[in-house]
């Protein structure tokens, strides 16, 4: 029991935590806009995919880690703009186009990286940290919360700047009208479909980036499936937290955590069956729908196409 509350064991844990917490957190924070709008994005693992493979494409050919994450957002951008015009303006099924985008997207990364790489799997080199004084040198908790690539601290500050967007700007009460009374909105001259239209393109950015983040900094490579239904935990997140953003913030941290667990469990020594420590995330996921799920409150409007005019 003690390797369990090794100082080793719990640094390994805190920083895998936070590795793993910000792909979550990005995808997290870019469904909860789309839902908030009215857009149930179940292609979000897709957007995830593709910005992984771009975003390693344009990391690994340029050198520049900030180019991958660019183009990593670029490519869910472009993936998001399909769903846009497919659910958003052309008014068809967001779950059956979102699940269609998914697989489609899996099998087309899987396929272009095995014919521009074969069977060979190049690595990028270790991301540079920006430690922030001081709190960088707190022993154990100092090298694990506060050394980490520059995207994490700026992962962490979008979560506050939504919040702003949310209570205090007109966008984030237009954005609320286009997911519970698009009616009202439209009515008030502001357009439905372009406001829905922003926010999806805006989860495809956030959830391009956070693939982007995962095989750039997280794994430091690409492999097809890298992102391991990432992409549906965030949606999970953005359920349960009910609008708020810090509550995607403390969901991301505990799932992290539980999906870092194995690599702690190995870092310090400690002999716990695979098998056993990989079922954690998942039983997290149970029990917070369970706990949470219920009072869940999701927009009146979500996954329901608005056409001006109809009844």
């Amino acid at each position: 029991m003690g390797g369990f509350l090794s100082e080793t064991f719990l640094a390994a844990l805190l920083f895998g935590a936070i590795t793993a917490a910000i792909p979550l957190l990005l995808a997290g924070l870019g469904e909860q806009m789309s839902e908030k709008a009215g857009v149930l994005n179940i292609g979000i693992e897709g957007m995830m995919i593709a910005g992984a493979y771009a975003g390693f494409l344009g990391a690994y050919y340029s050198g520049s880690f900030w180019l991958g994450f660019a183009t990593g957002a670029a490519a869910g951008i472009l993936v998001a703009a399909l769903m846009a015009l497919l659910c958003v303006r052309l008014g068809l099924n967001q779950i059956v186009i979102g699940i269609a985008l998914t697989l489609g997207l899996e099998g087309l990364t899987a396929l272009l990286h095995h014919f521009q790489f074969s069977r060979s799997y190049p690595r990028l080199p270790a991301a540079q940290v920006t430690p922030i004084p001081l709190l960088a040198e707190i022993p154990v908790f100092g090298p694990a919360l506060f050394r980490h690539h520059l995207i994490v601290y700026l992962a962490v500050a979008a979560v506050f700047a939504m919040i702003w967007v949310y209570r205090r700007t007109q966008l984030g009460l237009n954005l609320q009208a286009a997911g519970d009374k698009p009616a009202a909105l439209d009515v008030a001259g502001i357009d439905v479909v372009r406001t829905r239209t922003a926010a999806v393109l805006f989860t495809g950015g956030m959830a391009g980036l956070g693939g982007a983040y995962l095989a750039n900094v997280g794994a430091g490579l690409f492999i097809p499936f890298i992102t391991n239904g990432a992409g549906f935990l965030g949606i999970v997140l953005a359920m349960l937290a009910r609008g708020r953003p810090l509550w995607v913030l403390a969901g991301a941290l505990i799932f992290g955590g539980c999906l870092s667990l194995t690599t702690a469990a190995q870092v310090a020594g400690i002999n716990v069956p695979t098998d056993v420590i990989q079922m954690v995330p998942f039983l997290a996921v149970m029990a917070m729908l369970v706990l949470f799920g219920r009072r869940a409150s999701l927009p009146a409007a979500l996954g329901i196409p608005y056409e001006r005019g109809a009844r």
